[in-house]
């Protein structure tokens, strides 16, 4: 067909224009179905096609032939319609009788093929407008573009000179506020400095005042420094002076000792003199044992010791005026004896027999008059001597162990001391078994045979003098534990007291060095009061009375008391316990009757004030229900002895601040003698003890 022929022309046409040769980028491919749906749909003009019809295609034209224009301008008014595409062209135009078809048809092919030339030149003019559009659209973009950067430039400039505006603002206002500030500050130090001068007026006002009482305070110190040192040098004044006083009475004290001689012609008590004289010497040493205790003594301290001294002296003096006047009485009675023994022989033999039949009583009567008294007796003296001969001795035998400058010799006395002491400060009321481990292990020790001791094997054969050494420091360390342990705890004194009791009794010379310790530190469980001598110093007699004295300083009497209590106490617990698994065959090496003595000694013996009364309460405390068993009747009559006899004396030579001993024993004899009854001590070893 024709039509189908130019169509195929139109084709070949458009594959030979210049579209038709353009080579399509493969990015294309990326758009998908975009391309796809440019190619399946209909062709359409562009939006600025009317306006290329109107105002181009008249210039481009102008030259066409005028069955072209006539065609042109006969078509131009479909151009108002759709240009129909290269590719189809539909019929749009309404279906003719069949006479006029054919004619028709051969005039739309014939402006098919105009139309698709002039199409071409259409859509040539449409590039070159659409370029020249896209060139003012780029024109007018850059200009656009430079606007903008224009404005943004003045913006930004804008910007910069508000920032600069805004930092100048900022500025003035913190310079403002910084004047201000500065403005507070100054006005605030210069309040700061106003209130500051004020502060000065005030401190030199009060500094002035202050001056003014520290010059006051200063010489009110140095006024009682004065003073102070004025009353340490009349107490140091005093103190001598009581010294020498003391110093005095004993003396005077000794001279009424002295007076034995004409004794027998007195007709006055001379136990009453030295009983006096020995109330005025405890006074004056408790004078002064007050005032080293409160510091110096006072003039009222001086006064009573001269008073006491003036008392001593005026008892001398009545004793030799009643010795004078006893050997003048003695004399005129040898005188007149001798004138009627001529004349009377017969009566003079009779009163010679009556003499003989009264002497008894007579020395009984002495006795009395002797009974207290401040010495002791020859044969305790003598064993008192004896027994600190032996300790003596035993120091010296092992005086080349302690002296020795080995090291070997040296560890082996270390380690004997700690095998000796460490058992008996283990002693305790914990248990029987454990009391005879202890034992045993001392036993050991002294027997010979070798101990463990601080991981040690210890024996007294590593030294020729070890056994003295052991027994020696054993010895001392028994009593120690009476002095220290007994001395705060009562109840400890026995089964410290039952220890040292068996190894005495296996062991005498233990006991002995026993005792000469308690004698040597305990005067008074001898008993034996040291006389003062003339020429000894007064530091040195109150060691020997048992005080401890450190840099010249005595101690306490409380602290005293307490040491003596305690060795009382142990001594009157060894006296009358033994050693249980002992052989009881045996006589107790130091038993009861060493206890009767004591007490009938101290009772013969003139007290001492708050001390006699101490060692009384403890050792009859302890001691008191054994004596009363052993003794009965007897212990009750020295019993009534003690409260009838006894008590005045102490009484009469206790102050009224030392009153506390002495009322603590009267009471507990009384209630004593009203139980008729001395109770067991507290911490008696029972035999359930031995059982545990």
């Amino acid at each position: 067909m024709p039509s189908e022929r130019r169509c195929w022309e139109t084709l070949e046409a458009l594959r030979s224009s210049s579209k038709g040769r353009l080579c399509y980028h493969r990015d294309w491919l990326l758009r998908g179905e975009d391309v796809l749906e440019e190619c399946i749909s209909r062709p359409k003009l562009s939006t600025y096609s009317g306006w290329v019809v109107d105002h181009v295609l008249p210039y481009v034209h102008e030259d066409a032939p005028a069955s072209e224009t006539s065609l042109s301008s006969g078509s131009s008014s479909g151009l108002d319609q759709p240009l129909p595409d290269s590719r189809s062209f539909p019929s749009t135009s309404p279906t003719t009788p069949n006479g006029v078809k054919d004619r028709h048809e051969s005039q739309h092919t014939e402006s098919m093929a105009l139309h698709s030339a002039r199409g071409i030149r259409v859509e040539g003019c449409i590039r070159m407008y659409e370029e020249v559009h896209r060139m003012k659209g780029t024109e007018g973009l850059r200009q656009w573009q430079e606007e903008q950067e224009r404005k943004v430039r003045a913006l930004s400039e804008m910007a910069c000179e508000q920032l600069k505006r805004f930092d100048e603002r900022k500025e003035l206002k913190q310079h403002k506020e910084f004047q201000d500030l500065r403005e507070v500050i100054e006005k605030s130090t210069r309040e700061a400095l106003g209130h500051q001068e004020k502060l000065k007026a005030e401190h030199r006002h009060r500094a002035k005042i202050l001056n003014l009482k520290l010059r006051e305070a200063e010489q009110q110190r140095l006024k009682q420094e004065e003073q102070e040192r004025l009353w340490k040098e009349e107490g140091q004044v005093r103190l001598r002076s009581l010294y020498a006083l003391q110093e005095e009475v004993l003396q005077l004290n000794q001279q009424l000792d002295a007076s034995e001689q004409p004794r027998g012609l007195l007709k006055v008590d001379l136990a009453a003199f030295r009983t006096r004289g020995n109330q005025l010497c405890s006074l004056v040493s408790g004078i002064i044992r007050a005032s080293s205790e409160s510091g110096y003594p006072t003039s009222e301290n001086q006064a009573e010791a001269e008073q006491a001294l003036q008392e001593m002296r005026d008892l001398l003096m009545t004793l030799g005026q009643e010795i004078a006047r006893a050997c003048e009485d003695k004399k005129q009675q040898e005188e007149k004896e001798a004138q009627v023994r001529l004349q009377e022989a017969q009566r003079q033999q009779g009163q010679e027999a009556q003499q003989e039949a009264s002497a008894p009583s007579q020395g009984l009567a002495d006795k009395r008059q002797e009974a207290l008294q401040v010495k002791v007796q020859d044969s305790t003296m003598q064993w008192y001597q004896q027994l600190q001969d032996a300790s003596e001795q035993c120091v010296r035998a092992f005086e080349g162990l302690t002296s020795s400058k080995d090291s070997q010799a040296k560890k082996i006395k270390m380690n004997l001391q700690k095998a000796a002491t460490i058992p008996v400060s283990q002693i305790s009321t914990i248990a029987g078994s454990k009391l005879k481990e202890i034992f045993d292990k001392i036993h050991s020790l002294l027997s010979g045979k070798p101990v463990q001791s601080g991981g040690h094997s210890v024996s007294v054969t590593l030294s020729p003098q070890g056994l003295d050494f052991v027994q020696y420091k054993l010895a001392e360390k028994f009593v120690k534990q009476g002095e220290e342990e007994v001395a705060s705890h009562h109840e400890a004194a026995f089964p410290i007291a039952v220890v040292a009791s068996g190894i005495w009794e296996l062991h005498p010379r233990v006991g002995d060095l026993i005792l000469a310790h308690l004698h040597k530190k305990c005067p008074y469980s001898v008993p034996f009061y040291p006389a003062f001598k003339e020429g000894m110093a007064l530091e040195d007699y109150q060691r020997m009375l048992g005080y401890q004295v450190k840099d010249s300083k005595v101690e306490q009497q409380d602290t005293f008391l307490k040491r003596m209590s305690g060795m009382i106490r142990l001594y009157a617990a060894i006296i009358q316990l033994r050693w249980p698994y002992g052989n009881r065959q045996q006589t107790h090496p130091h038993g009861l009757n060493h206890g009767w003595r004591w007490l009938a000694q101290i009772l013969n013996m003139e007290p001492l004030s708050d001390v006699t009364a101490t060692l009384l309460f403890d050792f009859l405390e302890v001691c008191g229900n054994a004596l009363m068993k052993q003794y009965q009747l007897q212990f009750w009559k020295m019993i009534l002895v003690i409260r009838d006899e006894y008590f005045p004396r102490i009484e009469a030579i206790t102050s009224s601040g030392q009153m506390g001993s002495f009322i603590r024993l009267k009471q507990f004899l009384e209630k004593c003698l009203q139980r008729k009854e001395i109770p067991v001590p507290k911490g008696f070893l029972t035999t359930s003890f031995w059982r545990s």
